[in-house]
């Protein structure tokens, strides 16, 4: 187990309330101590020669990233991601946990297919992976699964996600069953009638464009119902990529209720809108734009469909005022045939893992959010949505620390991504911020060498580099 000391970063722990310059030492895989300006005591004399240091010299030392919803395809979708290539797309991107959704093939609904995702990953995954159970059998919203198998099992929830639930009774039952095991249900909120046949946001773009669009009302209802069928059956409801403006007032007024319910939002719904559909590449709340890419760019199509500026501002603001509890990245790697075809054929996703924290970056960059809160979304927040025991820097705990250089600038090529999935519209943009380091259980699982100090002498094995 390496011993590691990380020096001179801004150590921010919105768990902890903790912001300030210091030092981190950590032994056995767990952290051993943390010294900030103004503590009184420092690490010098602290620790002996054999140890990697990593000088942080301005950059952030946080709390591992805890990605609540990612799609890893494996088992039966390996040519567009597998467990190791996603498992080291995160580590390139700050995550240290990441849990994986069960539309795989089979679907994870069962002990079988829950085992398998859990050997693979305990053996090929640089970083810790945690499995999502599907709802229903075969995702197909009619029976449930064997919901108190798969929670001993170690489903941290039940998800059928790309799907919602249909039928509204199975759905109540699902909540009764997930608040006795004390579980969450995570929902994909879309009426599938009114959604029917659409590609992307239904609006002016949309028409402008010719395409098939969704509106923002497939996306409310399922919410609304979603929501009273939480507070009918008591269990813990959270909704995943909320992306309207409606859900987030919805879902605000459900917290008011104290109804069990938390939500999150994905990087693109909170940044990009429907205009880059037709290539306008404009961020929340920035007046200038990214240079233009070609319309109908099937990188941009994504489920639920990005939306327009006024549901992005609505999403940030929930960001502020806690009703989003989470950012999530809904990692949807897919081959360069799933994409590379007319807009109307193409898959639904964006693969995100490598590119979330530049992109949630320029919310901080132009003040919409302040650093500390995008970080404890991105910790905190989505490992109290699912009682995880992560997202922290407190001494004694797991040693999962991620640092980042909030001023590096850096321009996204898929071609070096770790991850199969190089769909992404975001190629060619500079962004600022980029990870340097992350440590999964205190053995580190990436580093940009180029942006680090090790130890003379001192072997860091298992790193892997950008």
């Amino acid at each position: 187990m390496q011993e590691i000391l990380i020096r001179n970063g801004r150590i921010i722990d919105p768990s902890q309330d903790v912001d300030g310059t210091g030092d981190v030492l950590i032994r056995d895989g767990r952290i051993s101590a943390i010294w900030t300006s103004g503590s009184g005591s420092s690490l010098n004399g602290a620790v002996g020669n054999e140890l990697i240091v990593i000088d942080a010299s301005g950059c952030v030392v946080c709390p591992g990233f805890v990605d609540l919803h990612a799609h890893l395809r494996e088992p039966g979708y390996e040519d567009k991601e597998t467990i190791a290539t996603g498992a080291r797309a995160a580590a390139a991107g700050g995550f240290t946990t990441v849990c994986c959704m069960p539309n795989t093939n089979p679907a994870i609904d069962n002990l079988a297919t829950l085992n398998y995702v859990r050997q693979v990953a305990a053996s090929e995954s640089i970083i810790r992976v945690l499995p999502v159970a599907a709802i229903t059998k075969k995702l197909a919203g009619v029976e449930l699964c064997e919901m108190g198998e798969l929670a001993r099992g170690g489903a941290v929830g039940f998800s059928d996600d790309g799907r919602p639930v249909p039928e509204s009774l199975v759905m109540r039952y699902a909540l009764e069953y997930a608040r006795m095991l004390d579980r969450p249900i995570i929902s994909h909120c879309e009426d599938l009638d009114l959604a029917k046949g659409g590609v992307m946001n239904e609006g002016l773009v949309a028409t402008k464009l010719g395409l098939r669009g969704i509106p923002a009302a497939a996306e409310d209802i399922i919410v609304a119902r979603d929501i009273a069928l939480a507070e009918l059956a008591g269990g813990r409801l959270h909704i995943t990529h909320v992306s309207t403006a409606g859900a987030v007032e919805l879902i605000r007024r459900a917290k008011e209720k104290g109804l069990r319910v938390s939500a999150d939002a994905t990087p693109h719904h909170l940044v990009l809108t429907d205009e880059w559909v037709a290539g306008q590449r404009r961020a929340t709340g920035m007046s200038s734009s990214w240079a233009p890419m070609p319309p109908y760019n099937t990188n941009t199509k994504v489920n639920p469909p990005l939306r327009t500026r006024v549901d992005t501002e609505a999403l940030v603001q929930g960001l502020r005022d806690g009703t989003i509890d989470a950012i999530a990245t809904d990692h949807a790697p897919h081959t360069v045939v799933d994409k590379q075809c007319e807009y109307d054929q193409a898959e639904f996703g964006i693969s995100g893992l490598e590119t979330a924290l530049g992109l949630l970056m320029t919310l901080v960059q132009d003040g919409h959010i302040d650093l500390d809160l995008l970080i404890s979304k991105l910790t905190a927040g989505p490992a109290r949505v699912l009682g995880l025991p992560f997202g922290t820097l407190e001494e004694g705990d797991v040693a999962d620390v991620t640092i980042f250089d909030p001023q590096m600038e850096w321009r996204v090529d898929p071609d070096t991504f770790a991850s199969k999935g190089k769909n992404t519209p975001l190629a060619g943009l500079v962004l600022r911020g980029r990870v340097v380091y992350a440590i999964a259980g205190g053995s580190i699982a990436f580093s940009d060498r180029k942006l680090s100090r090790v130890a003379r002498g001192v072997e860091a094995r298992g790193v892997v580099e950008a």
